[in-house]
């Protein structure tokens, strides 16, 4: 959510139950405006929280020119002192895949160590043979808020357009969905790199406005219902709760241009979402 509307934004998803203290929102209300400075950001959201179990881990998030490409992360202890947070590389994703399990620790330079057992050859030739994987948190860290911001950060349809030359930038002529819009699953978009857009214009046959329908849509999700849709404050709110990364929480006023989402968990993922449903 935008840094210049945290404050006021906060209130609009604490019904999750999982909100900021008074002492966390004001450092953060004067740092982010110093790290916008530092670091030349266009603008600086504040993304959420990862809990550790020695500390948490409070991220930011600054944008430059393209929202969707010029994004880097930052991460900090005290909502004041910010250290830039590794770009997730593929590499990095293979490495903690396999050896990072468990809860946070709240330590950058903790490292994971993770056994496993390979077999190679065939029949009596066979041999088993022990492999040893580790990464550190600070690793992982990039790799979970890579993860949670590519399944599952949400905008409403018309937030931002592209523009012919592939640049995402802010529609500063958004009014807002109008309630019944905001209603519907159709009308929320993931903010990352779309997947099922060819497959999605070739059903609409030419309904599509590439200026705004470059992104994917939440009701294509797999599985079906992985998302809690819900009207709050006397319908005055609209708030999206994803059920597959539990804690993230996006919230959109009807009407207006005011929107943005949040995460605030131990950074796992819910894997027995299919199970539940």
């Amino acid at each position: 959510m935008d840094s210049n509307t945290l404050y006021y934004s906060l209130e609009l998803v604490a019904g999750s139950g999982n909100t900021l203290t008074v002492e966390q929102r004001t450092a953060l209300q004067t740092s982010l405006v110093i790290l916008k400075k530092n670091y030349k950001f266009h603008r600086v959201l504040f993304w959420g929280k990862i809990l550790g179990l020695k500390e948490d881990y409070f991220i930011a998030q600054g944008r430059g020119e393209d929202e969707m490409q010029d994004k880097k992360n930052l991460y900090s202890f005290n909502c004041m002192d910010w250290f830039l947070v590794p770009p997730a590389t593929d590499s990095m994703i293979e490495e903690v895949s396999k050896a990072a399990k468990g809860r946070f620790i709240g330590d950058p330079s903790y490292v994971y160590a993770q056994l496993q057992i390979r077999r190679q050859g065939e029949g009596d030739d066979a041999v088993e043979e022990e492999v040893e994987f580790k990464v550190n948190e600070e690793s992982r860290l990039a790799v979970t808020v890579h993860q949670i911001d590519e399944e599952v950060s949400v905008v409403p349809r018309g937030a931002f357009i592209k523009s012919p030359h592939g640049l995402v930038q802010i529609n500063r002529s958004f009014a807002g969905l109008s309630h019944s819009e905001a209603g519907k699953l159709d009308n929320f978009l993931h903010f990352s790199k779309a997947n099922n857009l060819k497959k999605k214009s070739i059903l609409v046959m030419g309904d599509l406005n590439p200026a705004v329908d470059f992104l994917d849509v939440l009701s294509d999700d797999i599985p079906e219902g992985s998302w809690s849709l819900q009207f709050e404050r006397a319908s005055t709110v609209c708030v999206l709760r994803s059920l597959l990364w539990l804690g993230l929480t996006f919230y959109h006023m009807p009407m207006t241009p005011q929107h943005g989402y949040i995460y605030i968990g131990d950074g796992s993922k819910n894997l027995d979402l299919p199970f539940m449903l």
